[in-house]
């Protein structure tokens, strides 16, 4: 196979910024190898399962409720030294968290409700410190789920309310501030992962959102105040399907939206004040689905969105130097829908979002930003976005769209916060 070609985006580069580059990333190529280490090795065999139950009728204040069921769980700091991680979590059961809320009559306060199910997770934070990780997380053939049910025929939600539900087989989450962050992170997984989430009732005058995530594989790395990152990142996904919905209903609201996301491989890096070095493999052969739906008689505003990825990085530096080496490759399948109905009311928003492969990075040009990326990408599953949009009665505004991409890449360099 030939080499992929590279592509480099520069903003107006003095030379002493060249030269401030080029030690950073050496820097950050090169971590010192003294101080602390940790060795941490996790193995569950077993199901994990949270259940909770709830019939509540005419409170007179908020009702606030938390689920999870998580496999394996680690997390450390680090503060003004060196250390050393290594991490090896290995999930063999089903993660199954489930919340069953009967809202009868009047609520008066907020309804908050999350739910959450994972298989592994570790999260590590690094204050003026040289963190190295070297992190492997495997989830076997099993059930990662989280569902999340809200409401009755005549549940009348006074002051609205927020319902989420949340399923990841592995997950990774990096803090530093004033830190280098380099290393190594495998993830791989064969599991099933669902969630669902729904509201029904009769009358919400205020403000309600369900949102609903399936994610197989994630990765978020943030560092700030004068920070650097140099990462090499494998993320694999071999389980059969990756689902997400979302559900809000309702006889009468005033704003109204369903949100779900379905991704097999994720991976969030962002950085300040230093250099960003990142060495991405993803990989995906499940099937990802994203469903979202709104249904409302009346309604004030109304929104139903849903986005379907297989494989997605995003790398972002707010300061001089990036360098991406990307690899995506995609055979599974990628359905998203996005559907609303309703009656009488005034403004419709549905959207639904679909791609095999994506990457995004970009650099600070304010900072004479400076950005080299290799990407090589492969999709060769079926990728489909769907919107639908029914109104039998009177509207005012109706905004629709639908896309779906086998292949995404967008480099640039931008202005802090843009």
């Amino acid at each position: 196979m030939a080499k992929p070609a590279r592509i480099r985006l520069a903003g107006t580069i003095a030379a002493t910024m060249l030269c401030a580059a080029a030690v950073t990333e050496a820097a950050a190529r090169n971590p010192p190898q003294d101080g602390t280490i940790v060795l941490n090795q996790q193995l569950q065999l077993g199901d994990v399962f949270a259940g909770q139950t709830l019939n509540v009728v005419d409170s007179g204040d908020q009702v606030t409720v938390q689920g999870s069921a998580l496999g394996n769980s680690a997390s450390g700091a680090v503060y003004n030294g060196s250390i050393i991680i290594q991490s090896d979590q290995t999930m063999q059961g089903d993660a199954v968290a489930t919340t069953d809320i009967t809202l009868s009559g009047d609520t008066d306060g907020v309804v908050n409700a999350t739910t959450q199910a994972g298989g592994n997770y570790l999260a590590v934070s690094a204050y003026g410190a040289n963190l190295t990780l070297d992190a492997t997380q495997t989830t076997d053939n099993g059930l990662i789920s989280a569902t999340t049910e809200v409401g009755d025929s005549n549940a009348r939600l006074h002051a609205g309310g927020a319902v989420g539900a949340s399923a990841i087989s592995n997950t990774v989450a990096v803090y530093g501030q004033t830190s280098l962050v380099s290393g190594t992170i495998n993830q791989s997984s064969s599991a099933l992962v669902r969630s669902f989430g729904r509201i029904e009732s009769q009358y919400i005058p205020a403000e309600a959102s369900v949102t609903s995530q399936a994610i197989v594989n994630a990765i978020a790395v943030n560092s700030d105040n004068s920070s650097g990152q140099d990462l090499s990142i494998a993320q694999r996904s071999f389980g059969s399907f990756i689902e997400s919905e979302a559900s809000a209903n309702a006889g009468n609201a005033w704003d109204l939206a369903a949100r779900a996301r379905a991704t097999a491989n994720q991976a969030v890096l962002y950085n300040e004040g230093g250099a960003v070095v990142t060495a991405s493999d993803q990989r995906n052969s499940s099937f990802v689905r994203a469903s979202a739906l709104t249904t409302a008689y009346d309604y004030g505003r109304a929104e139903a969105y849903a986005r379907g990825a297989a494989n997605d990085l995003t790398v972002g530096n707010n300061d001089i130097y990036v360098e991406i080496d990307n690899t995506q490759f995609n055979t599974g399948g990628v359905d998203v829908v996005a559907t609303f109905s309703g009656t009488n009311g005034y403004d419709v928003s549905v959207g639904a979002d679909a791609v095999g492969n994506s990457v995004t990075g970009y650099a600070c040009s304010q900072c004479d930003g400076y950005l080299e990326a290799a990407n090589t990408q492969t999709n060769t599953g079926n990728v489909s976005a769907v919107a639908n949009t029914t109104v039998t009665g009177s509207n005012r505004s109706v905004i629709t769209g639908a896309n779906a991409v086998g292949n995404a890449a967008s480099f640039y360099v931008s202005r802090p916060g843009n």
